[in-house]
């Protein structure tokens, strides 16, 4: 029997001075020693947002709002790896708010990142779509529609 593909959530967190949440993951985790965005696996019954707040939640301690679905990727790692990641965007709920490194035992901390000067490494298939162009800023010409990504 062949492994079943594993759904991912990644937020954007988004700061109002165009800075994105990252953090280092560690050995434990998919994507070791790669930058990426808190994130993790949707669970049974779970929205997409309500899983985003509840990853942000225990990965940061940070309460987030205005969660919305930007797009989602397709990614076959290795050969026992298959990731469908879909990414959202959210705002911190109140902007004073500093994220705290709740999962120690996966995550090295978290810290802002603007577009221009992202962290490195980062995780592959993120590292590829915004090396792409793709942007998870709102924009005036942003369009409703989700686009897909698959990343191989």
């Amino acid at each position: 029997m062949s492994p079943t593909p594993e759904i991912g959530i990644a937020v954007f967190l988004l700061k109002d001075d165009n800075k994105i949440l990252f953090g280092r993951r560690l050995a434990s985790s998919i994507g070791a020693y790669t930058f990426a965005l808190p994130g993790g696996h949707l669970e049974f019954g779970e929205s997409f947002e309500e899983c985003a707040a509840r990853e942000v939640k225990e990965e940061t301690g940070l309460d987030i709002k205005n969660i919305e679905l930007l797009t989602a990727t397709n990614n076959v790692l290795s050969d026992a790896v298959h990731l469908v990641i879909v990414y959202m965007r959210a705002h911190l709920s109140d902007p004073s708010q500093l994220p705290h490194n709740l999962e120690p035992d996966k995550c090295e901390g978290w810290d802002w990142y603007g577009l221009e000067n992202l962290p490195e490494p980062i995780f592959g298939p993120l590292g590829a779509m915004l090396q792409g162009g793709f942007n998870p800023f709102p924009t005036i010409t942003n369009s409703k529609e989700p686009v897909a990504y698959v990343v191989m």
